[in-house]
């Protein structure tokens, strides 16, 4: 009897199958494998399983990106029409064609714009792939949709607001791509277009209104976070007299398309107060109790007001933009006035007396010259 074979083997498991123990067996008897003191390979094998599997707990598996799982999906769908392909065609990507019903003349929204943009809400479709190859003619249909409605309510808008002047598309209209340099958010693009009207373009520190379609339409006018200079110069002259801003905040016109003219009692937006950069506390140098206080903590003075998708799909939605533009008109002067010129307000408010003066004294100047004549 050979004790050999009888006695485990010292590097052996002894938590060993039967099948493992029988091919054991027969590389035991092989005469090459009978000196052989090196481990057996099943060993080998069932070690290196074990830190595979050791090494998969310790790294937890990672989620996969937005734009990985795009890629997933295009190879699908690439491998889906791969059967109908003849010997040497390859598919590059699949192009979704710009949709050939539901267009509307110059001037209107359609919903196939709508559509493209609520589809960019979603991270998987805000890509560059996404957008520039896939579905680039969707986004070319929207962008000239968008393009020509902005040419269209220009026209609208010079005949309601005369100082604004009448800019080519290009010079009011924002680009869609997101500034994601100092962002967490890193998706490229913006789920909205938009257009800025004022004095000068879509640049520039002129109060005007601010269009923007989106499924959250809004028009806004106003002025968004002003320079050092100009939002002391605002609250400079609103220290001397806001007369003239609280009569326009106060009008019922105003009033019923953007609140009440005085802060929302739970800090909600309304009017021109309740924005996100509104002060806590006094400006520096201006009391308190001042009685003015409400307007000077504003940091952004600017109104807003929304549309259903109801509302922007119709013909008439230039037209409507249009009224509401007059109503806004009185405001965004006067914040351009408060900006660029000092004493703005309270040369507005007092305006009239002082011609009215000024002429009593021409006349009073008139009657003394007359009778010192007469006198001679």
């Amino acid at each position: 009897m050979d004790d050999h074979n009888s006695l485990p083997h010292p590097n052996s498991d002894n938590n060993v199958t039967e099948d493992e123990e029988q091919e054991e067996d027969a590389l035991s008897l092989d005469s090459d494998a009978l000196d052989d003191d090196v481990p057996l390979k099943t060993t080998k094998r069932k070690r290196a399983a074990a830190s595979t599997n050791a090494s998969a707990k310790a790294s937890p598996k990672k989620k996969t990106s937005p734009r990985k799982r795009q890629k997933a999906r295009g190879k699908e769908q690439d491998a889906a029409f791969s059967d109908d392909l003849a010997e040497g065609q390859e598919i590059v990507g699949l192009v979704v064609e710009a949709p050939k019903t539901g267009r509307v003349p110059p001037g209107q929204i359609s919903q196939n714009t709508l559509n493209f943009l609520s589809q960019l809400k979603n991270p998987e479709c805000n890509d560059r792939e996404w957008c520039v190859i896939a579905v680039k003619p969707v986004y070319r249909l929207a962008e000239k949709e968008w393009k020509d409605f902005v040419e269209e309510f220009t026209d609208v808008l010079v005949d309601s607001d005369p100082q604004i002047p009448h800019l080519p598309p290009k010079d009011v209209i924002h680009r869609i791509y997101r500034d994601v340099r100092f962002s967490n958010d890193k998706t490229p693009y913006k789920t909205g277009l938009s257009a800025s009207f004022s004095r000068s373009g879509r640049k520039g520190i002129f109060a005007g209104c601010n269009l923007r379609p989106d499924g959250e339409s809004i028009i806004a006018a106003g002025t968004w976070c002003p320079g050092r200079n100009e939002i002391a110069t605002i609250r400079s002259n609103l220290q001397r007299s806001s007369t003239r801003l609280r009569s326009i905040l106060s009008d019922p016109q105003f009033e019923g398309l953007f609140g009440e003219a005085k802060p929302h009692p739970e800090g909600e937006r309304q009017s021109i107060f309740g924005m996100d950069d509104e002060l806590k506390v006094a400006p520096k140098g201006v009391d308190k109790n001042h009685k003015d206080i409400d307007l000077l903590k504003c940091r952004s003075f600017a109104v807003v007001h929304r549309f259903t998708d109801k509302q922007v799909l119709q013909a008439e939605f230039k037209d409507e933009l249009g009224r509401l533009v007059k109503i806004m008109r009185p405001f965004v002067h006067c914040i351009n006035d408060l900006m660029t010129i000092q004493n703005a307000d309270s040369d507005d408010d007092g305006g009239d007396e002082g011609e009215e003066e000024e002429e009593e004294e021409e006349a009073e100047e008139e009657e003394e010259a007359e009778e010192a004549e007469e006198a001679s």
